[in-house]
């Protein structure tokens, strides 16, 4: 278990968005909000629990059969493209103030979602030698 994570910007980032997704999903759930609003809260919540316990347990280090930072950034992309949508429908909707509640939390997520992106691809894209004088594996 690697104990500096939780402690780290991206380990701290990483529990604020699964915080955040979960309240979302607990405010769309409560107010009887559409499906989609439900899904999309609820599917951030579990993969973003699953991206923490794979660099809380240090999985990454161990399954290298696909380059987990890489594939987070995605993730994080692709998260705050749905969520930016489902946000503004659920804000512009607001069938009741649950609804309206989980739209403003999806935005607040979605500038988490960016944030995340951008760290990790400071991490990528900085951490490392590129280019010829790259030293041999």
């Amino acid at each position: 278990v690697d104990r500096a994570f939780p402690r780290s910007p991206r380990g701290a980032l990483k529990i604020a968005r699964t915080l955040v997704a979960l309240t979302a999903l607990i405010c769309f759930i409560a107010s009887g909000a559409h499906e989609a609003y439900t899904a999309l809260a609820g599917m951030e919540t579990v993969i973003t629990v699953l991206f923490l316990l794979l660099y809380l347990l240090r999985l990454d280090a161990r399954m290298r059969c696909l380059f987990w930072p890489l594939a987070d950034i995605f993730n994080s992309v692709v998260a705050a493209l749905f969520l930016l949508v489902v946000a503004l429908f659920a804000i512009i909707v607001k069938t009741n103030k649950g609804t309206l509640a989980g739209g403003v939390l999806g935005l607040i997520l979605f500038v988490l979602c960016l944030i995340d992106a951008v760290l990790l691809w400071k991490k990528i894209s900085l951490g490392r030698a590129r280019g010829r004088s790259a030293p041999a594996k």
